[in-house]
């Protein structure tokens, strides 16, 4: 994925005056206050950039018409340190098989769930609804014709792109462990006309 350059400014200004007329600063005063600016840029930027928050750009149609190629979002990568995800949250996250590379999909399944697939329609069973209960997926324009049952472990999530005929995701590579989670969609920045915060999200 691109890294998008953030670009951090910080302006400070300061007169001296020694028989009414500023004093030169020296070339060495100058250079010492470049390093201080980009010493301090970096402890400010490098953490969140690392630890917070990251850029990405979508590649690809696995999640149309959510997310369309070269949208511009905003991955959070806090809020799954001090909890976990959730059902219809959008995630970016390395794929089991490929661990360099960056996918985002919806999850649709949660941890000790087990998951049936019939044509495009999902069912969900768990310890709290042993019978099943359907999900509503307002945000599928392409059907799919599957025919599967998958069962997750713990801290093992099953997710799904939203253009299900052309989604590489749970139903061919199997379930995904949180640990390969980066974190979920924040912000969407472009387009313009569909800029959103928690691009995506859906509550079932």
């Amino acid at each position: 994925m691109e890294e998008t350059k953030k670009e951090l400014h910080e302006e400070h200004v300061h007169h001296e005056m020694h028989h009414g007329y500023p004093e030169k600063k020296k070339d060495g005063d100058t250079l010492w206050d470049i390093v201080k600016f980009a010493l301090t840029a970096l402890i400010i930027v490098l953490p969140i950039r690392m630890f917070i928050a990251q850029p990405f750009i979508v590649s690809g149609a696995s999640m149309v018409p959510t997310f369309k190629d070269k949208d511009y979002l905003i991955i959070d990568e806090l809020t799954y340190r001090v909890e976990d995800p959730k059902r219809g949250d959008v995630i970016v996250f390395h794929p089991p098989q490929d661990t360099k590379v960056y996918y985002i999909k919806r999850i649709i399944g949660l941890p000790n769930e087990t998951i049936v697939i019939k044509g495009s329609s999902v069912t969900i069973k768990n310890e709290e609804h042993p019978l099943g209960f359907a999900l509503s997926e307002p945000y599928l324009q392409n059907k799919s014709n599957d025919d599967m049952t998958k069962k997750t472990g713990p801290n093992e999530y099953f997710v799904l792109g939203d253009n299900r005929p052309f989604s590489s995701d749970s139903r061919v590579w199997g379930v995904l462990p949180k640990d390969h989670i980066t974190g979920r969609a924040l912000l969407r920045l472009f387009p313009i006309q569909h800029i959103d915060v928690l691009p995506g999200k859906a509550s079932y």
